[in-house]
């Protein structure tokens, strides 16, 4: 019933028509257990949330080999890293709605805090003006912290997952049960912009993240496809996967994680266990 309906969904959008804005390049082995979102580190290194892993792993972007792991078995249900301005990484603990903090001074990820409950957190951002947003997905509650107090928020988005920052430090959340991208100002957390439609095709938008021009890349999970967005136009301007589940070039099974640098693009392919590089050609 659900690959029917997702069939149903895309047949009925231009977005099935779009050409894909780039090329497969590798992909890791299929060794990991549901993993979630994705981002550089400090060191250039890729890490992955992996979800029933309870860990982080970290990745050579490269080669897309694990070069370690680390939270081993104290992160349930671990969605979401980012790292902050001051080099430390915030995972999103869904399992325990909280957020816990590492430290790497000794060269060595060491938990250090642990901020909650956010109950199902699901998305958290280390901004650059030294900001955490937290997604407390299960109360669909956007949160802004600072010197570990609540300054902010934003509701009405119950299930929704990523947060991210944008070039001018706006704000972007995946709000995937209400099929919609939305954009909040970094201060009050006011609302400024809303993407949702036909045109785009969201069944289940989970993870995202924006490039050096401010393009959206946006992992529509249940419609197995990846997005390139332009919110200043709104246009969509490619789509990676065909709709359907599958395991190989322009295939996808529910990617959820999304980080790019420069012109290569890594996706978190969930339910096939791996992370895929994406590239662009250039001259």
């Amino acid at each position: 019933m659900r690959l029917i309906l997702t069939a149903l969904l895309l047949a009925t959008t231009p977005a099935l028509a779009q050409a894909p804005f780039a090329t497969f390049h590798s992909a890791s082995e299929p060794v990991l257990n549901d993993p979630h979102d994705l981002a550089f580190g400090p060191d250039g290194k890729l890490y992955i949330a992996d979800k029933f892993g309870h860990r982080i792993v970290v990745m050579e972007p490269d080669t897309l080999e694990i070069l370690s792991t680390f939270g081993d078995g104290e992160l349930p249900g671990a969605h979401d890293i980012s790292f902050g301005p001051n080099g430390r990484a915030y995972v999103a603990v869904t399992g325990a709605s909280a957020i816990a903090v590492y430290g790497f001074d000794s060269g060595e990820p060491v938990l250090e805090n642990g901020l909650g409950s956010f109950p199902r957190t699901e998305g958290v951002l280390a901004h650059s003006n030294g900001r955490l947003y937290v997604m407390a997905s299960g109360i669909g509650q956007l949160f802004a912290i600072e010197n570990d107090e609540i300054v902010a928020s934003a509701g009405g988005m119950p299930g929704a997952h990523d947060v991210a920052e944008a070039p001018d430090g706006s704000i972007w959340v995946a709000d995937n049960f209400n099929r919609r991208l939305v954009r909040f100002s970094p201060d009050a957390l006011e609302q400024q912009q809303v993407l949702n439609g036909p045109k785009y095709g969201f069944i289940g938008p989970r993870y995202l993240d924006i490039d050096e021009f401010g393009r959206l890349v946006v992992a529509d999970q249940d419609a197995h496809r990846i997005l390139l967005i332009d919110p200043v136009t709104g246009d969509l301007m490619g789509t990676l996967g065909d709709g359907s589940p599958g395991f190989g070039p322009n295939k996808f099974d529910d990617p959820e994680g999304v980080a790019v640098r420069g012109t290569s693009y890594y996706f978190a392919d969930s339910d096939n266990n791996r992370v895929v590089k994406y590239v662009v050609v250039t001259n």
